[in-house]
Order: C-alpha cells, then structure tokens, then sequence
C-alpha cells in the first residue's frame, strides 16, 4: 500500500482558507511582505496538490482598515470601500505567487474592476472549483458594514464548502489571549455558541451565526506552523474545530 504524503485522503473536499491582511507582512508593520506571501502560497499548493478544491478570502488589515478609519473621524461607508480595495490588492499579490508555483487561480471580486479580476458569477466560480483553480474572493460582500470574516462564511456557503479554515498567529481558539497570559487554556473543540457566549474572537458574531445557521464548521489553527493546513486535512495537527 502506497503511503507516500500524496496517497493521503483528504478530510475535505472543497474548503475556505481565511486569512488576514496582517498575515500577509510577516515582520512589518504595514504592507506586503513577499517572502511571507510565497510561503502562504506553497502552504496552499501543497493542499491544493492533494486534490482539493480550494476558495480563499484575505482581509485588506496590512493596508487599510475600514473600521479604524471610521473610529479616526472617516465617513464610514467609504472607509469600508477603501478596506475593500485592499483586499483585492493583497488577493492579486496572492494570485501571482500562486501562479508562480503553477496553480491557476482566479480574483473574484465583489466589486466589478474587469480590466484587473472577474466579477463574482457564483455558477462561473463553481466551475473554476471544478477545474480545480484556486478562487481567491475579493472586495468582502461588496457592501460596507460587513466584515471579511461574514464575506468568507457567506462565500463559503454559496461554493459548498465542507469547512472554513480560519489561519491565525495561534494554534487554535483560547479562552484568552495566549501570547498574554500564560495559564490561557485552549480549546479542541467548541460550539458556536460557546464562542459568541464568551466573545472568544473567532469571527465577528454575523459570521458565526451564519455559519452555525448553514452547519458550517469552522478549523481555526497556525499559519505560522509550517505544512500546518495540510496536516490538518490530513487528520493531524493541532487545532480548534467549531461546530454545532
């Protein structure tokens, strides 16, 4: 029997990887760092080489966020449209370093910019899945006062993902902050409303309730851990599942 890593069966067949814009610039403080966009990239790949179909929504936080621009005396609905423009400068440098690698990928974005990505077409963007393309959704819902965390669960849904995966700097969901507090307990798993109960930080509460409305888990692990995402698929790893 063949038990070389791509013999592997995978968890999941199509699945959601949301990831912040802060996780895109590495050690700054601001921007793209492309060194850490091309290791997100190979982590992908390396799924993506599994067979699996994959979707991916990036937040815009590393250029511009829309919610401290509004608490800095910004008109908010414009503050959320420039938060969206961000998103789909970091989903572009996200499909360059895929496609360096050879993964075809398409930006989709929620706010039509023909000459630089495709409008959002849910039926189009099933059949890149099919193809096995990697969609990269862009430009959040398209509307103001929505996070990317409620545009990925919402996107989520509409492809027929099996779970999101939730990439962050920790190993999975606490009860408080890890990097702060020493006797911070982790969770193996946890319901939904387990998390908006205690406010555990997920995903903002719009997106977690979508999610548990749709039965829709939630992987929430470390991007920083190396073969991390696909460890996890293939049923290792350390992690935190959500779920009903």
């Amino acid at each position: 029997m063949d038990n070389t890593p791509d013999s592997l069966q995978p968890k999941f067949k199509r699945v959601l990887l949301k990831i912040s814009g802060e996780a895109l610039m590495g050690d700054q403080g601001f921007g793209l760092h492309p060194p850490t966009v091309q290791r997100i990239a190979r982590e992908v790949k390396s799924v993506h080489d599994l067979g699996v179909e994959i979707c991916m929504v990036i937040g815009g936080g590393n250029i511009f966020r829309g919610l401290s621009g509004s608490a800095q005396g910004m008109e908010r609905t414009t503050a959320d449209y420039m938060g969206m423009l961000a998103t789909i400068m970091n989903a572009l440098a996200m499909q360059s370093a895929l496609e360096e690698l050879d993964v075809f990928t398409r930006v989709i974005s929620a706010i039509r910019m023909d000459e630089v990505c495709e409008p959002y077409i849910r039926r189009r963007a099933v059949r890149h899945l099919e193809k096995k393309r990697v969609c990269i959704f862009a430009a959040g819902t398209g509307n103001p006062y929505f996070t990317t965390d409620t545009a990925a669960t919402l996107r989520a849904n509409e492809m027929a993902c099996e779970a999101i995966f939730k990439g962050t700097k920790v190993d999975g969901v606490y009860d408080k902050d890890p990097k702060k507090h020493a006797d911070a307990k982790r969770y193996d798993e946890v319901t939904y409303d387990e998390v908006l109960a205690q406010h555990l930080g997920v995903m903002d509460a719009s997106a977690i309730a979508l999610a548990r409305d749709n039965n829709l888990p939630i992987i929430v692990f470390s991007l920083d851990e190396p073969g991390g995402f696909r460890g996890i698929l293939a049923g290792q790893g350390t992690y935190t599942s959500v779920h009903g």
